[in-house]
């Protein structure tokens, strides 16, 4: 989709109770800003984005996973401080908005409602 003279990426959001949230996101932006600009709810990020906080995490489907960027030190680290966390687990500051994972699903944990 276009808006306003850009490429727009659909990311698909599933909240804990199953609802389904479409956003727009422009590229360069984190999955973490689609979902706060678009107030998709389980997604604090409380350090606004600095990997520091890890409120913003998200399972990946294994579909996915092999698609986004691999998790660099940082996110390793912060993840396993979250409750929860599995090998799907990745925080969405960290996953970059492009045409690639345009459709890509994730799901917020129910601890972050």
């Amino acid at each position: 989709a276009w808006q306003q003279g850009l490429l727009m990426t659909k990311i698909v959001f599933i909240g804990h109770d199953e609802t389904v949230r479409e956003v727009d996101s422009a590229t360069g932006m984190s999955v973490m800003e689609a979902a706060v600009k678009n107030m998709v709810p389980g997604i604090d990020a409380d350090c606004g984005g600095a990997c520091a906080c890890a409120t913003c995490m998200v399972y990946v489907p294994p579909e996915w996973a092999d698609r986004l960027p691999p998790k660099d030190a940082n996110e390793e680290a912060l993840l396993q401080f979250c409750p929860r966390a599995d090998e799907r687990s990745r925080l969405a500051c960290q996953i970059k908005v492009s045409g690639e994972i345009d459709g890509l699903r994730v799901a917020t944990p129910v601890h972050q409602h």
